[in-house]
């Protein structure tokens, strides 16, 4: 028997959602797109921050779901959606964890959700793609560009769940101020330095399977 697919991640609260809509697929004329289903086991969003101006320190979301509107023939027509449960955020200190989502930085009993919702998908080269989009945190929404790698497919049978899989991985990377995003705290420390740095790495992971 074929291992299942389901592997839980640690903590919760990463909704991914790619989706796109009817009257987006009628302007742009296309007739072959499908959609695909983001797989929650083997998705995640992580980013990186700097401590001390010297330590890289990660955290990431989890429990991603979603669906894809994606013509792997034509990855450019795609249209993309994700929602993010700030509530969610895992770092693996449980201190630090409910400072990022205090009113210091995330505010997440005022702002619980994150979004991006892409406005222009560029293909640079081959499985390489620039998707342009609106990314809004904190109620502030700015353009920001995710570079992005797709391979695949991939198929495999789940004995267990008597299910075929078709799938695609995604990993798609960005850098933000998050002062941009009204993240502004911060502690003054040695040497002109600052406690927090202000760039975020960001990076998204995750698997999409055909649906049908």
């Amino acid at each position: 028997m074929a291992a299942s697919r389901q592997t839980p991640l640690p903590g919760n609260g990463f909704s991914l959602l790619m989706t796109a809509d009817s009257e987006t697929m009628e302007e742009r004329g296309s007739t072959s797109m499908t959609r695909w289903k983001i797989d929650p086991d083997h998705a995640v969003g992580e980013f990186t921050v700097y401590h001390m101006m010297v330590t890289p320190v990660h955290g990431q979301f989890n429990a991603v779901r979603g669906q894809v509107l994606f013509d792997p023939a034509d990855p450019g027509s795609a249209s993309i959606e994700v929602e993010i449960d700030a509530a969610g955020l895992h770092t693996g200190v449980e201190r630090r964890d409910n400072h990022l989502k205090s009113a210091d930085f995330f505010d997440v009993e005022t702002f619980p959700e994150i979004s991006f919702k892409s406005t222009d998908i560029e293909v640079v080269a081959l499985n390489n793609l620039n998707i342009t989009g609106d990314l809004t945190i904190r109620g502030t929404t700015l353009p920001v560009t995710f570079s992005t790698r797709f391979l695949g497919p991939s198929m495999f049978h789940d004995d267990e769940l008597n299910q075929t899989y078709t799938t695609y991985g995604f990993r798609a990377a960005a850098s933000i101020n998050r002062e941009d995003f009204g993240m502004s705290w911060n502690v003054e420390i040695e040497d002109g330095g600052f406690m927090v740095g202000k760039a975020v790495d960001i990076v998204f992971n995750a698997e999409i399977d055909l649906e049908g």
